[in-house]
């Protein structure tokens, strides 16, 4: 017996000593594993993603590229008053002996902050008040968040604040812009507080019964373009993209191959974009409520890298509808705004600057797939998921049968979908 134990703990002694020398050599001589992945087309001089997000965030706010962004054509024609604001404030120092930080960099500091941790509104008023006692008396710091904002609008994305049907039959716009009732239900605009009725509200209590928030895109692809490396990455899948006969990217994909058969002038432009449109419904108070249902709208280009498409930084967020219950079949009278700024796009086009290659051109875009679950598919094709030919693959195919006592649905069948000699 002890002489069993002793092999055995040599044996243990010498593979631990064997795990100890593998794990030295592995690191002093192998290469991270997953940091650069090279089988997608990407150049083996690829940084890693994750490294590249962690340094942008530790390494300031590049205000100067910021500034030359916003001064493409187009914003500073628009809008000169809020850009001149904005390069005087990239200017100002902070306080007079102030060498690191300008007035704009402070407040584009001080709100990433407050975005990245989740401080309340009221935390960050504080924090500014704080400040502002411990800095020199010549700082010129905001006093609250209210004027911090101000400072950033113009920075921030160009929004539409819509107001709705609360029984969701039509957005106030266009020829519905200047009514205070709904054409078809006959309800008021505005919601009914201090005993007002349904149908009547007093001038005095004029707060929309429901809001639709729509962030323009087209001037968003415009700033896309208008950055040179981001209007690179657009062609990537015409210039730089590697094939090997395997769908790697959605430019492998026959659909992608199908609609350059079908639309050789807009297959002919690489630049022209092709969307993923994805939305679905999410419960923004978490479990402190369930009766207050928000569908964002997502919009995914597809031209950019296989390692960029899906980054936050390009999914862009389109349209916001909000309110206490989910919009159902009636999701087409909000998506109107972006189908009218999608139309334009695919039928005319939009002058945009590239530059990348220091020229204009004529922009055209479509939605090349949608990503949703079931019954949002439902919504948004306009096709019933219930039922007997609950299937739009099968319709009339499919196979079900309905529940003699609890009268549900049920599909059969599955297996048919398998090969002839497959274990299942």
């Amino acid at each position: 017996m002890d002489r069993s134990w002793m092999n055995a703990s040599r044996i243990t002694e010498e593979y631990e000593n064997g795990v100890e020398e593998f794990l030295q050599f592995a690191q002093s001589k192998a290469q991270p594993i997953y940091t650069k992945w090279i089988w997608h087309g990407e150049s083996l001089d690829t940084a890693d993603m994750s490294q590249s997000d962690d340094v942008t965030a530790d390494s300031g706010n590049p205000i100067e590229e910021m500034i030359r962004d916003l001064g493409q054509e187009g914003f500073q024609e628009a809008h000169a008053a809020l850009y001149d604001n904005i390069e005087v404030d990239s200017k100002m120092p902070l306080y007079s002996a102030c060498t690191s930080f300008t007035k704009l960099s402070a407040v584009l500091a001080l709100v990433n902050l407050k975005a990245r941790f989740g401080w309340s509104d009221k935390s960050f008023s504080e924090l500014l008040m704080l400040l502002k006692n411990i800095l020199p008396a010549d700082k010129i710091l905001p006093k609250n968040h209210y004027e911090a904002k101000k400072i950033l609008c113009p920075v921030g994305i160009q929004y539409e604040k819509i107001h709705a049907c609360c029984n969701d039959c039509i957005l106030y716009r266009d020829e519905f812009a200047e009514l205070d009732y709904c054409p078809v239900c006959g309800v008021s605009r505005y919601r009914p507080t201090n005993g007002d009725s349904i149908v009547l509200v007093s001038a005095a209590n004029r707060r929309p019964a429901k809001v639709c928030w729509y962030l323009p895109i087209i001037p968003r692809f415009k700033w896309l373009f208008a950055n040179g490396e981001d209007a690179k990455n657009l062609i990537w899948h015409a210039n730089t993209r590697k094939s090997y006969g395997l769908l790697r990217h959605p430019a492998d994909s026959p659909q992608w191959k199908a609609i350059d058969r079908l639309y050789p002038e807009f297959g002919a432009e690489p630049r022209n974009l092709r969307l993923g449109l994805a939305t679905d419904g999410m419960n923004p108070f978490g479990t402190l409520t369930t009766n207050h249902s928000s569908w964002p709208v997502l919009l995914l280009i597809y031209n950019l890298p296989s390692w960029l498409c899906m980054k936050r930084k390009y999914v862009m967020l389109s349209m916001m509808i909000a309110g206490p219950r989910q919009p159902g079949n009636d999701i087409d009278v909000y998506l109107r705004p972006l189908i009218d700024d999608l139309q334009k796009l695919w039928d005319e086009g939009v002058d945009v600057w590239d530059a990348n290659l220091q020229h204009a051109f004529k922009l055209r875009a479509m939605v090349f797939c949608t990503i949703n679950d079931f019954p949002a598919y439902g919504n948004l094709s306009g096709y019933s998921v219930k039922g007997h030919h609950a299937c739009p693959i099968c319709e009339q195919n499919k196979s079900f049968r309905q529940l003699k006592h609890g009268k549900k649905t049920v599909y059969t069948r599955h297996r048919r979908f398998l090969k002839q000699y497959h274990p299942y």
